[in-house]
Order: structure tokens, then sequence, then C-alpha cells
């Protein structure tokens, strides 16, 4: 189960974002500021933060600041009133990695946080096996016996991803969120080219294969 620290000081909301959360089997701890989210983190495991901006005593972009200078590299979710290019840029200059304006729609949050997560995930693991084939993140390598060969970086990610999550249907959206992340200039198509090259290579591989959900997206299916 992973653990979510949400630290917001406005009860209502921090009572809505850790219902939400809950129902998606999460463990949830809850502060109302950053000295309280330092002290949970001091004696609590934990894999993802959302915060809000601001919060009394120390606030989210400090409480950022302090989670990157301990060099813990979990997943950062900021909430904020605070609109603007500006605001965007200091979040992700301090090492945010996602950013929402209030008033949040706490379906979407969900999703940013399931997003997240996954990423995590899938950059903390580097290997994967799958029967004879090996999936090494750091390398963007796959292997299986004898051979082994080097994927284009974004190639290897969505294998990796779709591997890692097997029977586990993906949008052709999702995909791109989690893969490129914020180059808006990749749309859906870029997503089937590359599956297609995928199918191309590993089209005479048993032991696993890429599948289309029709109206949906794609999935992996192992067979090893």
């Amino acid at each position: 189960m992973f653990n979510i620290l949400v630290a917001e000081d406005d009860r209502n909301q921090r009572k809505l974002i850790e219902a939400a959360l809950q129902r998606e089997g999460y463990r949830v701890l809850t502060a109302c500021d950053g000295d309280r989210a330092l002290e949970i983190m001091d004696t609590e495991s934990i894999d993802l933060v959302v915060t809000d901006v601001m919060m009394p005593n120390t606030d989210g972009f400090q409480l950022t600041e302090a989670i990157r200078d301990a060099r813990m590299n979990l997943p950062i979710l900021i909430i904020t009133a605070l609109e603007g290019f500006t605001n965007k840029e200091r979040g992700f200059s301090l090492g945010v990695d996602d950013y929402m304006v209030k008033p949040i729609d706490i379906g979407e949050l969900v999703l940013r946080v399931r997003a997240l997560l996954r990423r995590a995930q899938i950059a903390n693991e580097h290997r994967l096996t799958v029967g004879d084939v090996v999936l090494d993140y750091n390398a963007l390598s796959v292997s299986r016996g004898d051979y082994s060969e080097t994927l284009p970086k974004k190639e290897f990610y969505l294998l990796f991803m779709l591997l890692s999550y097997p029977d586990m249907i993906f949008t052709r959206r999702q995909l791109i969120d989690e893969i490129w992340g914020m180059e808006t200039d990749v749309d859906e198509r870029t997503v089937d080219v590359h599956i297609r090259r995928l199918r191309e290579r590993y089209e005479n591989w048993q032991e696993f294969e890429i599948m289309t959900v029709r109206g949906l997206g794609y999935k992996a299916v192992r067979n090893a």
C-alpha cells in the first residue's frame, strides 16, 4: 500500500482529498502545515506528497525545498490558488513534479496521483524480467539470451511501463502524460507510431504481446 502525505491548512479541503485517496486504497496521512508534514516524514515512509502552497509556518514551496534538500526523490504534487507562470516556474525549479490550480477537480487529482506513483515505481525498479526477457531501465536495453539491444528512450519507457502493468489498459492520453510529460507538442498519433515500432521489433517474441483495446487504448499481455 502506498503512503500519501497531504499537507493542507484548509480542514474541509484536507478531508475531501483524504477521503478521495482513501477510496482508491491509499494510506493517507495529513498535516495542517509544512512543519507538521516534516515531522510526519521523520517517522513515516512516504511515497508521495500532496501539498498546498499557502500554509502557515512552512509553506508548500519551503516544504518542497526541504524535501529535495534532504535528497528525497518522492513525487510532489502542489495545489495552489496562485495562478501564473512565475509561480509554476518557481515550483518546478524547486523540484515539484506536478501542479494543480484551485479550485481543483478531485477526480483529476486522483488520476494525477496515480500517474505520479506509476512513474516513480517504474523509475525505482530499474529492471523488469518477463520470462527470458530482461528490461534494464538504466541502460534502456532489452535482452534475451545472447541478444541485447538499446532502444530509443521513449520506446523503452513505453514498453517498460506496459509490461510493468500487464493486462492494464492505458489510454493514449495516459501514455502521453506519463511518458512524454510536459512535451505539449506530442499528439496521440505519436503513441501509435511508437507502439507500431515496438510490435515490429518483437512480433516473433513469445514472452509478451502489445494489444490494442478498441476504443480505449493499449495493454501488454505477458505469456511468460
